[in-house]
């Protein structure tokens, strides 16, 4: 069964850190460009970061530069958001997919897309 299933998320306050984790099972994730998006309530899901296949070049939400970054490890079949300085604005739904068309930002939902995990950042 082709899955991915993010973990990591919880409570953290301000200007705090955590990373997340995506991992697949059922195929190989090295292969395919994965993104980050988040989905706050009453928001539209946005994305947040993206690694590329092959060689692993990355892009980051403009807001998020400097405080977000995406990796993968080939290994564990993983790709991580290591999100630091959280914001409250960061409290969403996080979501890992495997993408296929290079704008990686526009939501498509017959990509491959994670059940997500819940992030809240309290002040």
């Amino acid at each position: 069964q082709v899955r991915l299933v993010e973990s990591g998320g919880g409570l953290v306050q301000v200007g705090g850190s955590l990373r997340l984790s995506c991992a697949a099972s059922g195929f190989s994730l090295n292969i395919y460009t994965v993104a980050w998006f988040r989905q706050a309530p009453g928001k539209e899901r946005e994305g947040v970061a993206c690694i590329w296949s092959g060689r692993g070049g990355t892009d980051h939400a403009e807001s998020e530069k400097g405080r977000f970054t995406i990796s993968r490890d080939n290994g564990k079949n993983a790709v991580y958001l290591q999100m630091d300085n959280l914001k409250p604005e960061g409290t969403a739904v996080y979501y890992c997919v495997s993408v296929r068309d290079d704008k990686w930002w526009i939501v498509n939902p017959n990509d491959n897309w994670g059940q997500g995990t819940q992030v809240t950042v309290s002040s």
